[in-house]
């Protein structure tokens, strides 16, 4: 059976019924993109080590390392689920060594450039920015933002439900729109206390807003890409460096830390799979926590 043929069927068939829309657009394009054109006329038993190995190690000279490892997953998956169902008796994909990986270097906010943000955007008349300020104090990623509704917030508990995500997606006519999915992992599905000084903040936006989502603008749902924009003129205004949005959940997680959270709370706060996760992303931070912390109880010698 040619490759490019079992990979239609594994797509539809095995990926399509059980993964979330946006996974399954990743993939599909990787396949499209990448392993398609590569390997599309080899008969799947053609598929040897060497032969995969040499491919992905190509691929590593032009790309980044996430998408190698996607190209990886697919290969790896693909392949898998053949031997599974008898197509193919060996699963040389199974031998593929991915390239090392390196923990990106986390970009947070001083705590001045914090407070210029957070001034800005309680003095200007934006109200749609107030998600800047909450990704600030809650951690949440720029999906879980804006799928997030007043019915996920509870003022009376001071707490907020992360449940849903969005993003920027095909819809089944095959045009860009956003679309509601579960959040990114089972561990992403969370509760959140909300810091009490932003309640009285909260409340205002509920007051005044004509929408069922939290973050809206003209009574709609904020494209993700409008709300990133939104993001980066703020910072040009402020003449503070370029940082991703995702630099304000680095900049919470940062500020936990150094108010004395503990790695656990932080880690179920963020919505990672471990504590390891946390511990790895944000080793500086901590390695600044504890000094603090040792330097704390060296005091004890005067």
């Amino acid at each position: 059976m040619k490759y490019k043929d079992w990979l239609n069927d594994w797509l539809e068939l095995y990926v399509k019924p059980v993964v979330k829309a946006q996974t399954y657009i990743k993939y599909e394009g990787v396949v499209r993109l990448h392993i398609a054109p590569a390997f599309g006329d080899y008969e799947i038993e053609q598929l040897k080590a060497d032969i995969l190995q040499r491919f992905v190690v190509d691929k590593s000279k032009n790309l980044s390392l996430n998408t190698v490892n996607g190209i990886v997953t697919v290969l790896k998956n693909s392949i898998k689920t053949a031997v599974m169902l008898g197509i193919t008796n060996v699963n040389y994909a199974d031998k593929i060594i991915r390239p090392k990986s390196h923990e990106k270097k986390i970009e947070c906010f001083s705590v001045a450039e914090q407070r210029k943000i957070e001034q800005t955007v309680f003095t200007g008349k934006k109200q749609r920015l107030f998600g800047i300020v909450l990704c600030l104090y809650t951690g949440l990623r720029i999906g879980e933002l804006l799928a997030l509704q007043w019915g996920d917030i509870d003022l009376v508990k001071g707490l907020l439900s992360v449940n849903k995500s969005c993003h920027r997606g095909k819809n089944s006519e095959g045009k860009y729109e956003q679309i509601i999915d579960t959040p990114k992992t089972a561990q992403s599905v969370r509760v959140i206390p909300i810091p009490k000084q932003l309640i009285p903040y909260i409340k205002n936006l509920k007051k005044n807003s004509d929408c069922e989502f939290v973050i809206s603008w003209h009574g709609k749902l904020v494209n993700t890409r409008t709300y990133q924009y939104d993001f980066e003129v703020l910072l040009k205004s402020l003449n503070i460096p370029h940082r991703g949005f995702h630099a304000l959940r680095h900049t919470f997680a940062t500020r936990a830390l150094e108010c004395g959270m503990d790695v656990k709370t932080l880690s179920e706060i963020l919505g990672h799979k471990s504590t390891t996760v946390t511990m790895n992303r944000y080793a500086h931070s901590l390695m600044e926590h504890k000094t603090e912390m040792m330097n704390r109880l060296g005091k004890l010698l005067q």
